[in-house]
């Protein structure tokens, strides 16, 4: 089965987050995005460690441990890009201030809950972080994530098993087989990798798929 690698994941976040956006990205595969927008775009990017105006990740060899992001990578800071108290962070995420948040998840369902800090496991460390401010505060919030768990199983479902991050907050999932759209009617797949079809998406997923791709007249 074709799939798409974790960098063409971002590449294709990184596609449609319009110019003038603030984007907070959160740990994991959602910092890959940094490193995939074009070079001079005005897009700002925010860490809830208290950065703003982020680059991409440093070269090899070049790291600052001094200057991290929220998951404890060394990352650049652009012109104009400053540091501040984490506390004002969190004013920025909670007051609405973030257009987009990039997250990742364990669990999506259909119609956009997400649950992303804790897998319930009695031996698990729970540590929500940001995750919540960001999955409420933001005026957007996507979810790049695999589609299945190392188990085979989907990590769309038709309701969430995990304790749940926010409710309803989740618009659109990029995922290695397919990006889709997630609303109160449900989930609407709007383009799959090559040579999946629609049938076997919806053949390993346990919830009803609308199929919202356009197709050309044959």
């Amino acid at each position: 089965m074709n799939k798409w690698n974790r960098d063409q994941m971002a590449a294709r976040v990184a596609a449609d987050i319009h110019e003038g956006s603030v984007v907070n990205l959160g740990i994991g595969l959602p910092t890959l995005v940094a490193n995939h927008l074009p070079a001079g775009a005005d897009i700002i990017l925010h860490s809830e460690n208290g950065v703003i105006g982020m680059g991409p990740a440093r070269a090899p060899g070049e790291e600052d441990y001094d200057l991290i992001n929220a998951g404890k990578q060394p990352v650049t800071l652009l012109a104009g890009g400053s540091y501040f108290h984490h506390a004002d962070s969190f004013a920025m995420m909670r007051g609405g201030h973030l257009d987009i948040c990039v997250l990742g998840a364990f669990q999506v369902s259909s119609t956009g809950d997400l649950a992303n800090w804790h897998t319930g496991a009695p031996d698990a460390i729970p540590a929500v972080g940001g995750a919540m401010d960001l999955a409420i505060g933001a005026k957007k919030t996507w979810v790049m994530m695999e589609w299945l768990t190392k188990g085979g199983e989907s990590k769309l479902v038709q309701e969430c098993t995990y304790p749940l991050t926010g409710i309803g907050c989740v618009s659109r999932i990029y995922s290695d087989l397919a990006v889709l759209d997630l609303g109160p009617a449900g989930a609407t797949v709007v383009e799959l990798v090559d040579g999946l079809s629609f049938e076997q998406l919806q053949a390993l997923t346990p919830v009803p798929l609308t199929d919202g791709r356009q197709h050309s007249a044959d």
